[in-house]
């Protein structure tokens, strides 16, 4: 059975794309502090250089809650190089070995601690103000874009999450 759209694909040749939003969310506030559009061919990791930019020109961010899709060598060098506490869910093969020793470090307490103690400890639970805010950003304006271009979306997008801010602000 083929997937649903499989007939562009076939007649023009072309895979639809989707689009990602990523958000950096302030957990005291609830406000959105940055966003980031991507492709579908970009992974989660690639995107977060800019999302810390975006976040660190708007607040001060002393440490960056972020789920498995963001465990990478990069991801933990970046924040490292920004002097920034990394807390991010190692997947569930990750190695101690690799990467930067923060990451390692993290990956160590998990398997000795396990996944809930560990949560505990480096506030891990903060996760659910993102969660909660890309929730409700989905509920209140919907999974869709008008926009026909990669740059009108992201204008549109970015006109949502002031709105999202103003409503939570509220």
């Amino acid at each position: 059975m083929e997937k649903a759209g499989g007939w562009i694909e076939r007649k023009h040749g072309k895979k639809k794309q989707y689009v990602k939003l990523h958000f950096a969310v302030n957990t005291v506030t609830h406000e959105v502090v940055a966003m980031e559009v991507s492709t579908d061919d970009v992974h989660d990791s690639e995107a977060a250089p800019g999302l810390l930019d975006e976040a660190e020109g708007n607040v001060r961010v002393e440490k960056m809650v972020m789920d498995g899709a963001y465990d990478s060598g990069e991801v933990y060098g970046e924040l490292e190089r920004r002097r920034i506490e990394a807390v991010i869910k190692p997947r569930r093969n990750a190695r101690s070995d690799t990467g930067p020793p923060a990451r390692g470090v993290a990956v160590g307490q998990v398997r000795e601690l396990g996944y809930g103690t560990w949560a505990e400890l480096v506030g891990y639970g903060g996760r659910w103000a993102v969660e909660t805010a890309y929730s409700t950003f989905k509920r209140v304006f919907g999974e869709s874009a008008m926009g026909r271009s990669l740059g009108s979306i992201v204008v549109e997008l970015a006109g949502k999450v002031a709105l999202y801010n103003m409503l939570v602000n509220m």
